[in-house]
């Protein structure tokens, strides 16, 4: 019985992918768990592997293009198999992550594939689902295009150059899309950037975070001197140890962490007509990448030490900018920090990440005048800023956690013990 090859859904909030690469051509021979394509998701380059074997007798979606989850990618049969005896999308699934993908990625949502249309003489058209969605939306009529793809498929490069022959179809814009009114006008040297998957994912969320989250802010100025000292101490020792060299990130990291023990309201989120307070702490680490911004999680963040913090953030970021992180990595945040430092930024303020309540923003350390004991001397201050869901947190309790990350900043030995 031949087989659908299926996008899966490899993330909560994935809608969509993009074939980046075949691993196989037809007329391959694939046995289970053979890696036969990567698909790029709003997060994450995942590898996909095979679900079942056979021969891969059709390829419906080109690389390079975006295809809805359940759409169909391929067809895989059994040798001499009349792949037209395919089952449709609704029932079958063929692809699954790689192990490390699939123990907290949600299963695929199936996508019914429509009837295709019959031609002048009667006969059944041959689409891709990707084509198909194009021509949809573009009003082609798809009886008057010639298919290039195998048996005579027709695939969206098809459709690059047919005029439609009807009004497109008209869809609900997303959450992201410029109102009307509000488009920028464009001129003919200006640069057009198609949205990738994870950019429309961060407009998506953002927008619905300011549009729906009532936020509010706080900020506060921390005295770094004794921190900077600290770090210095403890890189020498770890050059001598384990070489692992500390950031000031770690050690403000590591300060959020025990402020959320210490004023466990800010650790929670909002849920309609409750509030969930966390019992574990799960930062989520933004991390700047080519195409916007990643958010990857240090899980039971509580139960870690300042070295294994260090080292699994470093890691996160080197594959978060490769593309190599795993989905199930995303999951289990419940507040968030920005870290704006390295570029120069003084203070700014975050939008939360829903549906967590809280993100932490940091500046850089800067050098500057300070009054001590009614005194001008030379200093080295932080500024710190807040930015909660005022459904969940109120201002004396935000006001509480962000004095206790000041407090633990100036006084770092306390992050040790």
């Amino acid at each position: 019985m031949a087989t659908n090859i299926e996008m899966p859904k490899l993330s909560d909030t994935m809608t969509e992918g993009t074939l980046v690469s075949w691993k196989v051509k037809v007329g391959d021979e694939v046995e289970i768990g053979d890696v036969i394509a990567e698909i790029e998701t709003d997060k994450a380059t995942m590898e996909m592997e095979a679900f079942d074997e056979g021969t891969i007798t059709q390829i419906n979606v080109e690389v390079g293009a975006k295809a809805p989850v359940g759409a169909v990618l391929a067809i895989l049969s059994e040798d001499g198999e009349d792949t037209s005896a395919a089952p449709s999308s609704s029932t079958a699934t063929s692809t699954s992550p790689s192990p490390a993908a699939s123990t907290s990625a949600p299963a695929a949502t199936s996508t019914p594939v429509a009837t295709p249309a019959p031609t002048a003489d009667g006969s059944r058209l041959r689409v891709s689902p990707l084509a198909r969605k194009i021509s949809s939306q573009k009003g082609i009529d798809l009886s008057t295009v010639t298919g290039t793809g195998p048996g005579g498929r027709i695939t969206a490069a098809d459709l690059d150059n047919v005029a439609p022959a009807t009004s497109p179809t008209t869809a609900t814009a997303p959450a992201s899309a410029a109102p009307q009114g509000m488009k920028p006008a464009v001129a003919d040297q200006d640069t057009i950037t198609p949205l990738s998957s994870m950019r429309k994912i961060i407009a998506d969320r953002l927008l619905l975070s300011k549009q729906t989250i009532p936020h509010f802010y706080l900020h506060v100025e921390a005295d770094t001197e004794a921190l900077m000292k600290l770090r210095k101490q403890v890189n020498v020792q770890a050059e001598n140890t384990h070489g692992n060299k500390y950031s000031v990130n770690d050690f403000v990291l590591k300060a959020l962490i025990s402020a959320c023990q210490a004023v466990p309201a800010v650790n929670a989120a909002f849920n309609g007509d409750s509030i969930v307070q966390y019992a574990n702490v799960g930062v989520s680490v933004a991390i700047a990448v080519e195409d916007g911004l990643v958010t990857p999680v240090v899980k039971n963040a509580q139960t870690k030490s300042l070295l294994e913090i260090s080292k699994e953030v470093k890691d996160m970021a080197v594959r978060a900018r490769d593309k190599k992180l795993q989905p199930n990595e995303f999951d289990g945040g419940t507040i968030t920090i920005s870290n704006l430092g390295a570029w120069g930024i003084e203070s700014f303020d975050a939008i939360v990440n829903p549906p967590q309540a809280a993100i932490l923003s940091v500046g850089g350390i800067n050098h500057k005048p300070v009054v001590v004991n009614g005194e001008i001397v030379a200093g080295q201050r932080m500024n710190i800023g807040l930015s909660c869901d005022h459904r969940v947190i109120d201002g004396a309790v935000a006001a509480t956690f962000l004095n206790e990350v000041k407090k633990l900043i100036e006084n770092p030995a306390l992050m040790l013990v």
